[in-house]
């Protein structure tokens, strides 16, 4: 993708986002879309066949940025310039979260919050699987790994939007304590 795309599709993202925290997703129409952006149609829909497809698309580039991110440490954003980077990829994530890149945090408590929700549980599914489950499992090899999966990034994303509502009050290590308290246990 060439530096005009890069930008075409950074002005509609942008466009984009500002609507949903304005309205639900149902109610945003392409013209809107367009109009926000300063793209033209024919601009836009070489981008993106459909609105959904603009969602699918914005959700993909969000959270495959922190997810990959959380699980190759190396790429920490200066995070870490003190050299001590988390041993927990949970603590990681979180940290993430925490810098509300592309304003991620109000995506996930805005009006169309339960589309965002299902795409951030669906991208945490993999990274929770790879990164805990199959590394971490001792106990309860009877439960099937998906179902473990499920409820973990379930909870992950439950612990996220608790945090969300009370105003980030913890620290991300201090949710990664919470968390692996109480899905530690159960592998």
């Amino acid at each position: 993708m060439d530096r005009r795309q890069q930008k075409t599709r950074a002005a509609v993202f942008r466009a984009f986002s500002t609507l949903l925290s304005e309205k639900s997703y149902s109610k945003i129409t392409v013209q809107e879309i367009i109009d926000t952006a300063n793209v033209g149609r024919t601009t836009f829909y070489a981008h993106f066949e459909t609105k959904d497809d603009l969602l699918k698309a914005l959700c993909k580039e969000l959270f495959d940025h922190i997810i990959s991110s959380a699980a190759d440490c190396t790429h920490t954003h200066g995070l870490y310039s003190d050299g001590n980077a988390p041993e927990s990829v949970f603590c990681h994530l979180l940290q993430h979260l925490q810098e509300d890149e592309n304003n991620i945090l109000e995506l996930l408590s805005c009006e169309s919050s339960e589309i965002f929700l299902r795409y951030f549980k669906d991208s945490l599914n993999e990274l929770i699987q790879d990164q805990f489950v199959d590394q971490n499992r001792k106990t309860n090899t009877g439960i099937p790994r998906d179902f473990l999966v499920n409820h973990i990034s379930g909870s992950f994303v439950e612990m996220v939007l608790w945090w969300i509502k009370g105003r980030r009050k913890q620290a991300p290590e201090e949710l990664d304590r919470y968390f692996r308290a109480v899905i530690e246990p159960i592998l």
